[in-house]
Order: C-alpha cells, then sequence, then structure tokens
C-alpha cells in the first residue's frame, strides 16, 4: 500500500508524522515502524507519530520509538505534532491532546511550540547523579569534556549496566551559566544520542534546580539541535507548571509504498 506521510523536526530530533484519524495504519506491525524510522531504507526519523481522534480533546498522541515498540511520553515530539494538527486544521493556537502519559496543554505561534508537560512528583538526589521522570525516566548527570564525550558509549554502559531491561534515558550535562545548561542525551529506544530531547532537557531543567546549580525557574537548554527553554514552578517537594518551549518545523511530505 501507498502511504501519506509528514517528516517534522523540533531542535534535531526528527519524527515521522501520519495523519491516522480514519484509522489506517497497522498499529501492531512493529517491522512497518521500524522500516519507516530507518535512515536508509525508509523515511528516516527518531520516531513515529500517529495523530488519531480523541472524544474528549483535540486529538490523541500515539507515540513509538524508531525501534519500532510504542513508548513513553515524548516532549519533542508532543511539539511537533501540535504544530503538524495546526498544518491539518485540527487546531487553531491553542489545544490540549491526549498521550500515553496523560492530558497536556499547548500553544503555537509563528513555529514555537510550547507544550504544557506533567508534574514533577518526585526527584532523587545521589551523590554522582539525580533520576526523575518526565514523562519518560531520566539520569541527569553533570560531567567535564561534555563536548568531546563519547554518549554512545558511555549512555549505553548506564542505559543497559543500571536500569536493566526496561532501561532509562541518559543525559550529560555542562553548566555554562547561571541559568544555561548544554545538554547531550542518549535516548532508549533509539539506542544513540539523538540531536535532541524534550522530557531530557526538561528533566536536566529539573534536576539542576532541584540539586542548586540555578535558583531560577526558567533555564535555557543547549542541545547538538539547537535551545530550548522549560520554565516550572517548585510545588513542595515536586514541580508544577512545566512547559517546553521551541521550534518544530515540517521539513518535508511524501508518499511511501509499505
Amino acid at each position: 500500500m501507498e502511504l501519506n506521510f509528514y517528516k517534522y523536526q523540533g531542535t534535531g530530533n526528527d519524527f515521522v508524522m501520519i495523519d491516522n484519524r480514519q484509522d489506517i495504519f497497522p498499529k501492531n506491525d512493529t517491522k512497518l515502524v521500524n522500516f519507516l524510522c530507518d535512515r536508509k531504507f525508509g523515511i528516516g526519523a527518531d520516531g513515529l507519530i500517529l495523530l488519531e481522534n480523541d472524544d474528549a480533546t483535540d486529538f490523541k498522541m500515539v507515540y513509538y520509538n524508531a525501534d519500532g515498540n510504542e513508548s513513553s511520553m515524548c516532549g519533542n515530539g508532543g511539539r511537533c505534532l501540535v504544530a503538524f494538527a495546526k498544518f491539518l486544521n485540527v487546531i487553531e493556537d491553542n489545544c490540549s491532546f491526549i498521550a500515553v502519559d496523560g492530558l497536556h496543554t499547548a500553544s503555537v505561534a509563528d513555529g514555537i511550540v510550547s507544550l504544557a508537560m506533567q508534574n514533577v512528583e518526585k526527584i532523587d538526589v545521589f551523590d554522582t547523579y539525580t533520576f526523575l521522570n518526565t514523562g519518560s525516566p531520566h539520569h541527569v548527570q553533570l560531567v567535564e569534556n561534555l563536548m568531546h564525550l563519547d554518549v554512545k558509549e558511555n549512555g549505553a554502559k548506564l542505559r543497559y549496566g543500571k536500569y536493566g531491561s526496561k532501561g532509562s534515558n541518559i543525559n550529560f550535562v555542562a553548566q555554562e551559566g547561571d541559568t544555561t545548561f548544554s545538554v547531550r542525551t542518549y535516548e532508549r529506544g533509539v539506542e544513540d544520542e539523538t540531536l535532541s530531547c524534550g522530557t531530557g532537557v526538561t528533566a536536566v531543567a529539573i534536576a539542576m534546580h532541584e540539586t542548586a546549580k540555578t535558583t531560577s525557574n526558567k533555564i535555557t537548554l543547549k542541545t547538538p539541535g539547537g535551545e530550548l527553554k522549560v520554565s516550572f514552578e517548585k510545588n513542595g517537594v515536586g514541580y508544577k507548571n512545566i512547559h517546553l518551549v521551541g521550534p518544530a518545523t515540517q521539513v518535508f511530505s511524501g508518499i511511501i509504498k509499505v
């Protein structure tokens, strides 16, 4: 069959987007998702996202990692899906949608998408790293010589060795200023470094505040794919009103035979 698709990227985190409001996509076909995300034989992407109908919100987000498996929340993917929904005239400038981790609201203007993330109720702080869940699990660790770090090798060691088969995303961080941090992320499911990770930079911003590396509630995160901003409010032992803000761009569209 022939499949219509759109390709989006948010600070280099790229996704195959499919309008599945007519329920045309074979959702249990892991090999098909993996093929579509393959950079040599398919379209090429960090993940695939279906936009579907939802009775209670503007749309539903169904997210698959590049390995073909349905996964936990993807922040940049959510931002790109909001831009895609606007392109399809499903929404105007504001929306709500349901994802695997629950309800999200978002706004889009001039190619910049602000996405409300889930509250974070628990942050585990250890001597050399912090662990928290921002819709997906994240290990956050300050390192020296971030730009020269082998993220794939070191990330894989932690992803598999420390967190077992379920795994965790691994974020390596360097502080650049009072409110600015550089981040490189190893993503489970992709099993490699990605140019950006939305839930990852959200986790980094909160972890840096929780460990007193910054006192600001508005953080700039520099990733290899570009800059994102995260704002939040401290809420007892957790955090609320968390927003992930950055660009989301349609790269191209096409038809692929599958």
